[in-house]
C-alpha cells in the first residue's frame, strides 16, 4: 500500500477513481484541448501528437517577476505533498508519513507521526491539527496528541486539500471529485462542487489528484476547477457564487492537462495560484486579473523535467503565505521550501492591476 501511495500515473489515477467511460472522455478532451492552446505537436511520423513544445514558456519576462527568493530549506522528510500555515506565524508540512512544524526559517519545532503517506493538512486557530491521508482524516492537538481518527467517505476517496473553519472542515476529495464538508465531530454534513444542472454547477473536472480547497475571509471556500482551468467560489451550503480563469498557454491563463494544482490566499482575498507540468507560481487580483509572476519554470528546473504538461502526477507546487506576506513555495519535485518577498522596485498590486487591464 505504501508503494502505491508513493507512486502513481495519471492513467492509474483515473481508473481507481473513475471507473466510468464518460471521464476517461473528459480526460482525452482536456489533452486535446491543451494541444490546441499555443503547444506546437512535434512533428515526424513517429512523433507523439501529444508531446508539446514549452521550451519557449520555461522563460519569464523578468518585468513579471515581482518576487525574489530570500531564503530556503529542506523539507523535513522526502515527498512532500503540501504546505500550511498556522498559529504563530509557523509552518506545518504534509510529508512522508509526518506531519512537520517549523518556524518561519524552516527550523523544526516538532512533527506527527502517521499510520500512512500525508497528503494534504489544515490548522485551526486554536492550534488543532486536521492531517488528510488517502482516505480520512486525523486530528490531533496543538500539541501533536491524537484526538480522532474520522471515518473513510468511501472506497475512491483520494484527499488532496483541507481548509478549516469555525465550526466546519472541508476536505478536497480528488478521487471523487468533490469537496466534502464535516463538522468539528467528523460527521459529514455536505457535499460541494458535483456537477448540478439545477444550481448551475458544472462540475469538477480532475484528471489527476490535485484538488485544493481554502476558505477565505469572506466566508467562501475557493476550490480549483484544475480541469476547466479555473477557480471557482462556493457557500459552505455548495452554492456557486463565481468563478474565474481561463485555458491559455499566455501567462495570464492556465495550460497543461489540468491547472491550477494548489491555491493560497494573501490577507486582502487576492489569490496565489501553484501550477504543474509548467511550474510557475502567480498572483491574481481578487476579481482573477492577472498581476505578477512570484516564481517562473525556471525557478523550479527538476520540477519541469520529471513532468510534462500532458501528463503530471508527480510535480507541482503548493504554496502559504506568512503574516509578512511572504510566499512559502513547496516544491514537490525537489522536496524544499522557497521563501518569496516582493521586491522593493516591484510596482504595487493596484499599479500592477491597471496595467494589465489598460
Amino acid at each position: 500500500m505504501r508503494n502505491r501511495n508513493r507512486t502513481i500515473t495519471r492513467r492509474q489515477f483515473i481508473k481507481e477513481s473513475a471507473q466510468d467511460a464518460g471521464i476517461l472522455a473528459v480526460s482525452g478532451a482536456t489533452i486535446a484541448a491543451s494541444a490546441q492552446l499555443g503547444f506546437a505537436a512535434s512533428a515526424g511520423k513517429d512523433a507523439n501528437p501529444f508531446a508539446y513544445d514549452v521550451g519557449r514558456l520555461r522563460k519569464t519576462d523578468p518585468k513579471l517577476i515581482h518576487y525574489e527568493q530570500v531564503g530556503q530549506f529542506r523539507s523535513p522528510y522526502p515527498e512532500p505533498h503540501r504546505i500550511a500555515a498556522g498559529p504563530d506565524d509557523r509552518f506545518y508540512i504534509a510529508a512522508g508519513n509526518y506531519v512537520s512544524v517549523v518556524d518561519r526559517e524552516g527550523a523544526r519545532v516538532s512533527e506527527i507521526a502517521l499510520p500512512g503517506p500525508a497528503r494534504c493538512l489544515a490548522v485551526a486557530g486554536d492550534g488543532t491539527i486536521y492531517a488528510g491521508l488517502r482516505d480520512h482524516v486525523e486530528v490531533f492537538d496543538r500539541q501533536g496528541q491524537r484526538v480522532a481518527a474520522w471515518e473513510s467517505p468511501g472506497k475512491k476517496t483520494w484527499l488532496t486539500g483541507l481548509a478549516v473553519g469555525d465550526k466546519d472542515v472541508f476536505a478536497a476529495d480528488a478521487g471523487n471529485r468533490v469537496v466534502l464538508r464535516y463538522d468539528k465531530t467528523g460527521k459529514l454534513i455536505g457535499r460541494i462542487g458535483e456537477k448540478n444542472k439545477e444550481r448551475n454547477i458544472p462540475g469538477l473536472i480532475v484528471p489527476s489528484p490535485y484538488l485544493d480547497v481554502k476558505l477565505a475571509r469572506d466566508g467562501l471556500l475557493r476550490v480549483n476547477n484544475p480541469g476547466r482551468y479555473r477557480v471557482e467560489a462556493y457557500t459552505a451550503n455548495g452554492d456557486l457564487e463565481f468563478s474565474w480563469g481561463r485555458p491559455s498557454a499566455a501567462i495570464e491563463g492556465f495550460c497543461g492537462c489540468c491547472n491550477p494544482v494548489g491555491l493560497a490566499l494573501l490577507p486582502d482575498g487576492r489569490y496565489v495560484t501553484c501550477e504543474k507540468g509548467l511550474p510557475r507560481v502567480k498572483i491574481y487580483s481578487k476579481e482573477g486579473v492577472f498581476e505578477c509572476v512570484v516564481a517562473g519554470p525556471e525557478s523550479f528546473s527538476e520540477n519541469w523535467q520529471k513532468c510534462s504538461p500532458s501528463d503530471c502526477t508527480t510535480g507541482g507546487l503548493d504554496a502559504a503565505v506568512d503574516a509578512g506576506e511572504r510566499i512559502y513555495v513547496l516544491d514537490v519535485v525537489e522536496a524544499n521550501v522557497r521563501i518569496m518577498a516582493r521586491k522593493k522596485e516591484a510596482p504595487s498590486a493596484s499599479a500592477t492591476k491597471a496595467g494589465v487591464q489598460g
